[in-house]
């Protein structure tokens, strides 16, 4: 049997046999030709079918071979499955690839039925509801090798930097931040919370000794939000570093991160992006502008915005002002926002020396939309409890925590990034609904 050829490979072979499978597109059927697109992983390619023939022909010894053939292209409907043998034939008046294939043989392995339930203009929850059709589409196929060429180019980098990758449990006794937006579930006779983050975790390898570590796993939050950039299950991206000064040498591997991981993007998949998005991604010049938290308010009032917020916090519309301003100013699509306050921070965020009502901790905004936290973490057993009582926590329920650091802590921080938001944003999609394989959300468990 010849061995399949993935549709993306088949311009740089020779003309001659080849195979190919994949599923069925579009069937024009002719009087006198048939053509179909057929579409695989990798791409799409037209199919040719010459010898028609619709009814017996006893002068035609092919007959036998050529009406069935007729038929089956006929009766094909989209999304069927098939597997074609015929000869590929390099034809530049063919405006998809230049390359055809005359149909030798046809195998139908599935037929789809023919009332297909995702048409081009379906909105997001029908196309959801049918995600398995919805991800047949090049853009979706696009985001998840976008996914993973990203993904590799930051392994590429903790690899090379000597971090050991983890992967720490989802299930939880207590809380993994706060008791806020916790999943809570049965666990035989007791209960458990789905993690919120694998931040306990983390540090915990920092006691471990393993000094640079990172994980690529899923965080939970029960936010009823229905929001563009929301979500109650998403991919996280983790690292954790000992032995460091202060939060600039966190934000100093995650710009390293993320200029490696958009560079290879755009080397791999660039053309693709601008085709099928048409964004022309760009790669960031390190570093990225850093912008403290009181002046990033102050910048945003000067343009207009008056933050409405009772707490201390940026809002989403001072993000986008912020993000605005740096584009201006700086042309970059990446801004820290740092130094913020105390009130808005978790009590293991270290605190300023020189202003105690400040953390070393900072958000990364990307084209208006916060898409991490990063801070160093507070070591010290004493402090760390003095800050969790100050939060009005009771250091004994922090019981199994506050042990990583009775025995021995370096200094570490680190960061928790959302990759579907990052995603969502890299190719300027309007919600992580586009770039999330199968999302989570209030109202969506299924499929």
């Amino acid at each position: 049997m010849t061995e399949r050829v993935l549709i993306k490979d088949l311009a740089a072979r020779v003309d001659g046999p080849v195979r190919v499978s994949g599923w069925v597109e579009k069937v024009r059927d002719q009087r006198y030709v048939q053509f179909v697109v057929l579409r695989d992983e990798s791409g799409a390619v037209q199919l040719v079918n010459g010898g028609v023939l619709r009814e017996p022909d006893p002068e035609n010894p092919r007959s036998d071979i050529l009406v069935p053939r007729t038929a089956t292209i006929s009766e094909l409907t989209h999304g069927t499955f098939v597997t074609v043998e015929g000869e590929l034939q390099h034809n530049e008046r063919v405006k998809l690839g230049g390359v055809e294939i005359q149909i030798e043989t046809i195998e139908v392995v599935t037929k789809a039925l023919p009332d297909n339930p995702v048409a081009d203009d379906s909105n997001i929850d029908v196309r959801l509801d049918w995600r398995f059709l919805d991800l047949r589409r090049p853009e979706q196929n696009l985001v998840f090798r976008v996914q993973t060429t990203f993904l590799h180019a930051l392994r590429n980098v903790w690899v090379e930097r000597g971090f050991i990758e983890i992967q720490t449990p989802k299930l939880m006794a207590s809380a993994s931040e706060s008791r806020a937006e916790l999943f809570e579930v049965e666990y035989f006779e007791g209960k458990a919370f789905l993690a919120q983050s694998p931040q306990f975790f983390k540090q915990m390898a920092q006691a471990a000794g393993f000094g640079g570590i990172f994980e690529v796993g899923p965080a939970f939050r029960a936010d009823h939000s229905f929001t563009s950039r929301h979500a109650t299950e998403f991919t996280s991206i983790d690292t954790e570093l000992s032995w460091i000064d202060s939060h600039e040498d966190v934000m100093e591997i995650h710009e390293e991160l993320i200029v490696a991981g958009l560079t290879a993007v755009k080397e791999k998949h660039g053309e693709e992006i601008q085709k099928l998005f048409n964004v022309d991604l760009q790669v960031p010049a390190r570093p990225f502008p850093r912008i403290p938290l009181a002046e990033a308010k102050e910048i945003v009032k000067a343009r207009g915005y008056e933050i409405p917020r009772a707490d201390a916090d940026m809002d989403p519309e001072g993000e986008r002002q912020i993000a605005a301003h740096v584009k201006e100013a700086f042309g970059s699509d990446f801004v820290f926002v740092t130094d913020y306050d105390v009130s808005i921070r978790p009590f293991y965020h270290m605190r300023n020396e020189e202003n105690p009502e400040l953390t070393k901790s900072y958000d990364l905004i990307y084209r208006g939309t916060e898409i991490s936290t990063g801070a160093q973490r507070e070591h010290r057993i004493e402090v760390l409890e003095a800050q969790a009582r100050d939060k009005g926590m009771d250091p004994a329920e922090l019981g199994f925590y506050l042990d990583f650091f009775r025995y021995g802590m370096p200094s570490h921080g680190g960061f928790g990034m959302g990759l579907n938001r990052v995603l969502m944003l890299m190719l300027e999609q309007p919600s992580i609904r586009e770039t999330t394989y199968l999302f989570r959300g209030p109202n969506r468990l299924l499929p």
